[in-house]
């Protein structure tokens, strides 16, 4: 599905292409729950909500924010970072309105606090105790992980029983939480919280999510693991600049970090991470568009931005895609 080449680009920066494409709500999700629950079949204990937190206002603008409207329906689509330091400034009086005046809310997956439906995934699709990173990594590799692995205090025991697509992505997150980054402030459990008793949908579930990821060759998931390896210290550099742009409504920088080098490294990659669910997202909206109301869409900043983003998508199709 993608290269090893592009693999060591992602890692490379840390966490820009690969974990917009994604819009980090797996990965969010994921931190969500210690890894011990992962690697053993224990309940899960729902960490605290956000209800109530305060978002600090942003200079400027904040976020990009883009409607759609016909006679009878007005659709706002808004870009989100799913994981986010408490501190970061993103807090919008437009973005609010927007979100207040909606009759229903759309996240990329309706559940991503659910951690009782992530855990049995995870045990599907993330572990190997028959088939442990020991017997697939050499000696210098295994101690690399474990180095890894105690730095961001994580055990090294338990990530040896994990696939190493999985793997790399608890090292990809665990920098960040270490960071200050808390799955609790991102975008989508702050609008959630929010959201009281309008409905709240899902563009896709959580096991789409972790199909792109699991159904990578063994052979690419070891060569993620081992990009990881090499560059998870610098995991926060790439994901501090996207920060800044995102909550700036810088679009266009946006675009550099999250879309353009996955386009240029990866056909295959761009089409299955970004083209193909953007397609799909638009159809979905196009469909909301056809009832009544006023829908908030929020969905990975990436999916936003680029010549093949949703807008760019429904434009082609004559829906008129507005910036607020």
């Amino acid at each position: 599905m993608t290269s090893s080449r592009l693999l060591r680009t992602l890692a490379a920066a840390g966490r820009s292409a690969l974990a917009a494409a994604l819009g980090l709500t797996l990965a969010a999700a994921m931190a969500l729950q210690p890894v011990e629950a992962f690697a053993q079949a224990a309940e899960a204990v729902p960490a605290p909500g956000p209800a109530g937190r305060v978002v600090p206002p942003a200079q400027g603008q904040g976020p990009a924010l883009w409607v759609v409207r016909d006679a009878d329906s007005t659709l706002y689509l808004f870009g989100t970072v799913h994981v986010l330091r408490p501190t970061t400034a993103w807090g919008s009086a437009r973005v609010d309105a927007a979100f207040d005046s909606a009759d229903q809310i759309w996240f990329e997956i309706s559940n991503p606090d659910d951690q009782t439906a992530i855990i049995p995934l995870i045990q599907q699709h993330g572990l190997s105790p028959d088939r442990p990173l020991s017997s697939l990594l050499t000696e210098a590799e295994m101690a690399d992980l474990n180095a890894a692995a105690t730095a961001a205090g994580l055990p090294a025991a338990r990530l040896n029983l994990f696939r190493p697509w999985f793997a790399a992505l608890t090292l990809s997150v665990a920098p960040l939480v270490k960071a200050g980054y808390d799955p609790q402030s991102g975008v989508e459990q702050i609008l959630k919280a929010r959201a009281g008793d309008r409905p709240v949908h899902g563009l896709e579930t959580i096991d789409k999510q972790i199909g792109i990821l699991a159904g990578m060759p063994e052979a690419e998931q070891l060569a993620f693991l081992r990009a990881m390896l090499e560059a998870w210290e610098d995991a926060t550099v790439e994901l501090d600049r996207m920060v800044d742009a995102w909550a700036a409504g810088d679009v266009a920088t946006l675009e550099e970090i999250s879309v353009d080098e996955m386009r240029e490294e990866s056909q295959a990659l761009y089409q299955a991470l970004l083209v193909q669910r953007n397609t799909d997202w638009a159809g979905q909206i196009q469909t909301l568009l056809e009832g009544s109301g006023t829908v908030f869409i929020a969905v990975g900043a990436a999916h936003l931005a680029g010549e093949d983003s949703v807008q760019e998508i429904l434009e082609a199709r004559g829906v008129t895609v507005t910036r607020e």
